[in-house]
């Protein structure tokens, strides 16, 4: 075993051992006890080395516990200014605010009030501990403030979350370079306000990678990936290099998407220019690609590209991947290889696995590794991982086993607990207790539309048209709009849309319209009965059939049907959970055009091949 000791002579030089031997605490330690047995304690030089280098170890608080004696045994002040910014920044790493205001003391009675490299770090310390109001304070007491002054407040304050506070900082300052931009970019992105990251990123007449990854996370983090991947192009095209964060953030909008082909080249892009050895989450990020792409095989191939990585964060995507198509016992056994290979499964491991459990209908292993969780790993179920379950026992029809977890549970239920409850009661045929979870979820997301839509065709699968009109007129006065039915479809490497009715490129309208009356007319010849009990709406039978005939999916499965050649399946990506109509439809399709076809709704991927569904019946 390598010794960490250090060998420290009688004539050694302490500033010089810092700099070149000094790798560990215990080092920093000896190194200290020297400078202490040969009274260099008041050399200013060897004193701010020192409180450097204990600020940046792992106990950083001894920094400002050797600042304070060298304080008291230095004759006279001179060379200390060496020393005040390391002992500011253990401060803040450590939380030590009143020692932090201690040293500011002396900081006012001293000419350093007037150096800026003192102040700026003084302002850094207050908000590394949360003192967002006093570092405020100190800034606008400070006599001389550079740029630096202003990025660090601009940061702290977006790193606190005070967006407004960050957006007036940043319009008063007197000059702003990459860093206040990037920064503000950055903020505005990650606080859902992308049209003002998008502003400042237009009046920059320089921008280097930082600014382009994080214009491109804006667009990504905030629902817009089209934008996303269309700057990721631009920003090639330019000659710019993309760094791996602007790669991961790219997949990411390529996986919203859901069509592979941008992400196959990106794939080979990465590998011809080696950005996978830079960045740990990369191979995370192409797993989630294609397990979103509907490619859950590549998925798999890369993950066994990173094998050897042992990165948790890969074995995750891959579970959680495997959770989106269905393939519950897949995700089971590469859980149980991961046991194998001896790595220590998290939080999101689980999460993955017990979604697994729960789109495959396996609710004895989810119920399993719910406890296996707590009792082997000692990992505190979060509220996502109840929300499994309650959902894994509400589509078994287990209510009031759900309604037991969500008693004992240590968190009062969210939204997506009562939304899971509302859809088993939708299931199941029970009013009563979808009218309570309907009521529930409205109460804590009043604004978003499918808790009202829920709620409203439970009462109209039961015919109480009256509770239906309620619940739409609660929709209006609040200003909550339904969101409509969208499919998505790829030919010719051009995405094509559908919306409920209609395509949104008028010029497809009545060729989809026509092919899919002879469609529809081809399946009823072997047998096809649309289901009108998928029409929540109180209208006569030959409407209800209009309606179900027109949803998007289908319009989309038309169109691909003319469009796309025999033997290449159809993929289609929709907006919201797949009705059951849509569901049968696409079956008999598969089985009497001999089509593979590929569907990812809201909450997971369906196959269709030769009349079966992978999920078997069960979403």
């Amino acid at each position: 075993m390598r010794s960490t000791c250090v060998s420290v002579s009688v004539g050694a030089n302490p500033t010089r051992l810092l700099s070149e031997k000094c790798t560990t605490l215990s080092q920093v330690r000896q190194i200290h006890a020297h400078i202490i047995k040969t009274n260099l304690v008041t050399h200013a030089l060897c004193v701010a080395k020192l409180v450097n280098a204990l600020s940046q170890s792992s106990n950083p608080y001894d920094a400002v516990s050797v600042f304070a004696h060298a304080l008291s045994c230095f004759q006279d002040m001179r060379g200390i200014e060496f020393s005040v910014p390391s002992a500011l920044r253990a401060c803040g790493k450590s939380c030590a605010f009143e020692e932090g205001k201690q040293i500011m003391g002396f900081i006012l009675k001293t000419p350093l009030w007037r150096d800026p490299f003192i102040t700026n770090s003084l302002v850094r310390m207050c908000l590394e501990v949360g003192m967002i109001e006093f570092a405020r304070s100190v800034f606008d007491k400070m006599p001389t403030r550079d740029l630096i002054s202003w990025n660090s407040l601009l940061s702290g304050y977006l790193k606190a979350g005070e967006i407004e506070m960050a957006r007036e900082v940043f319009e008063k300052m007197p000059q702003r370079d990459l860093v206040s931009c990037n920064a503000m970019i950055d903020g505005y992105g990650k606080h859902g306000k992308c049209e003002l990251a998008e502003e400042v990123f237009m009046d920059m007449g320089v921008r280097d990678v930082v600014t382009w990854t994080s214009m491109i996370s804006a667009f990504v983090l905030n629902h817009q990936p089209r934008k996303g991947l269309c700057l990721f192009r631009e920003m090639l095209s330019l000659g710019v290099r993309p760094d791996a964060p602007a790669v991961v953030s790219v997949l990411s909008a390529i996986a919203d998407l859901g069509f592979v082909e941008e992400g196959k080249w990106i794939h080979t892009y990465i590998f011809t220019n080696k950005i996978h050895h830079s960045c740990s989450f990369i191979g995370s990020a192409l797993i989630n690609m294609y397990a979103k792409c509907g490619q859950i095989e590549n998925a798999y191939l890369v993950f066994r590209s990173f094998y050897h990585r042992r990165n948790v964060g890969d074995w995750n995507s891959m579970i959680s991947g495997l959770a989106f198509h269905g393939l519950g016992r897949e995700a089971i056994g590469i859980f149980r290889d991961m046991e194998r290979a001896e790595l220590k499964p998290d939080d999101i491991t689980f999460l993955g696995l017990l979604s697994a459990c729960n789109h495959g209908g396996l609710m004895d292993e989810g119920q399993f590794y719910f406890e296996t969780m707590q009792v082997k790993y000692k990992i505190v179920p979060k509220i996502q991982h109840y929300g499994c379950i309650v959902d894994l026992l509400g589509r078994a029809g287990r209510i009031e086993e759900a309604l037991g977890v969500i008693r004992d549970m240590p968190f009062e239920p969210d939204v997506l607990i009562w939304k899971a409850i509302l859809s088993a009661s939708m299931k199941h045929n029970n009013v009563m207790m979808g009218h309570t979870a309907g009521l529930r979820a409205i109460e804590l997301a009043p604004q978003d539309s499918s808790c009202y839509v829920l709620l409203s065709n439970i009462y109209a699968k039961a015919g109480r048209w009256d509770d239906v009109s309620k619940v739409r007129s609660m929709m209006r006065k609040r200003g909550v709009r339904k969101i409509p039915g969208c499919s998505s479809i790829l030919v010719d490497g051009e995405v094509h849309e559908f919306l409920v009715g209609k395509a949104m490129d008028m010029g497809y309208d009545q060729s989809v319209l026509s092919k899919l009356e002879e469609v529809v007319c081809k399946l009823k010849s072997e047998g096809y009965e649309p289901d009108l009990n998928q029409v929540f709406l109180d209208v006569e039978e030959g409407e209800k059939e209009s309606q179900l005939t027109l949803h998007s999916e289908k319009m989309a499965l038309a169109f691909g049907l003319s469009s796309i050649p025999q033997g290449s399946p159809i993929h289609i990506v929709k907006n919201l959970r797949i009705c059951c109509d849509c569901h049968t439809f696409m079956q008999l399709v598969s089985k009497i055009y001999n089509r593979r076809i590929i569907v990812r709704d809201q909450n997971r991927f369906h196959h269709f091949h030769k009349g079966c569904c992978s999920c078997r019946n069960h979403w």
